[in-house]
């Protein structure tokens, strides 16, 4: 998987403390290392005990050990903690920066408010808020209404999660409901349990169909084009089952596919809820 994302032009490669105990960040280490500075590496810190000053010190030391780095591209917060002063997180960050530890500071799973609440902070102290990872795909669109246009007013890079909605926009739950996420994560499964979801995902295969092309392909190049240009994170158990979401780097979306696409699964209210002025 990583050599065909290579080969596809893919540089940045994402992971997290968090993730697999560990594993994540040590086979990623090990693929980036012939080749480390032609690669932009994000991990996280965070997600487990919380963004004080010795949990973020800790983990992410653990994390460049795992990795094999010195240095990371890209450190996110991995979630919003409400029981650490925004002061402590962030002069912490922003000491890493100055160490040339991290290169840029982000937020994964932030409200919009929270965002720049944070960023008020970061930038009392010299840095910024560069990056934002939220989940968005084509059922999961609340992002649309603060965090996209968020991005597009302060130059902040979304690099969203979930481009196919854990395998339902794949299309491999209309023939195969044994196995995946949506049967053995009960979080996936409360997530995009919703009937509308499934027929959504139903009318996209349809349409993917009709236009001889993958649904994942479809799904990963219309979250890349909108107007605050996404960074989609792509995912996957094998290199043929990633290759359907590296087509969308080339598949030629078009003004016609891109609004049949928006009408598959109905886009969130305005966030004001003025929808006539919509």
């Amino acid at each position: 998987m990583y050599h065909a994302c290579r080969a596809a032009g893919v540089a940045h490669f994402d992971t997290a403390y968090a993730y697999t105990g560990g594993a994540s960040e040590r086979l990623l280490g090990a693929l980036i290392r012939p080749e480390r500075e032609a690669i932009f590496l994000a991990t996280k810190a965070g997600y487990e005990g919380g963004s004080s000053r010795a949990n973020i010190l800790t983990t992410f030391d653990e994390s460049r050990q795992r990795l094999g780095c010195d240095h990371v591209d890209l450190l996110y917060l991995h979630r919003w903690d409400d029981t650490t002063a925004l002061e402590e997180t962030f002069e912490t960050l922003a000491e890493l920066q100055q160490q040339k530890l991290i290169g840029h500071i982000g937020v994964s799973n932030f409200a919009a408010w929270q965002v720049m609440k944070a960023q008020s902070v970061a930038q009392s102290l010299g840095t910024r808020i560069d990056f934002i990872q939220p989940m968005y795909n084509l059922v999961k669109r609340q992002v649309e209404v603060e965090i996209l246009p968020m991005c597009q007013s302060e130059a902040i890079i979304p690099c969203t999660y979930s481009p196919l909605g854990g395998g339902l926009l794949t299309g491999k739950y209309s023939s195969d409901t044994s196995q995946g996420r949506l049967v053995t994560d009960t979080r996936y499964a409360a997530r995009y349990g919703l009937p509308e979801m499934h027929a959504a995902a139903t009318r996209l295969n349809a349409l993917a169909a009709a236009l001889n092309t993958h649904p994942a392909t479809l799904a990963a190049a219309w979250v890349a084009a909108h107007p605050a240009h996404p960074v989609p994170i792509l995912s996957a158990r094998s290199a043929a089952q990633l290759a359907p979401s590296l087509a969308a780097i080339t598949f030629d979306l078009t003004n016609e596919i891109k609004a049949e696409l928006d009408a598959i699964y109905p886009a969130p209210p305005p966030a004001t809820d003025r929808i006539e002025e919509a």
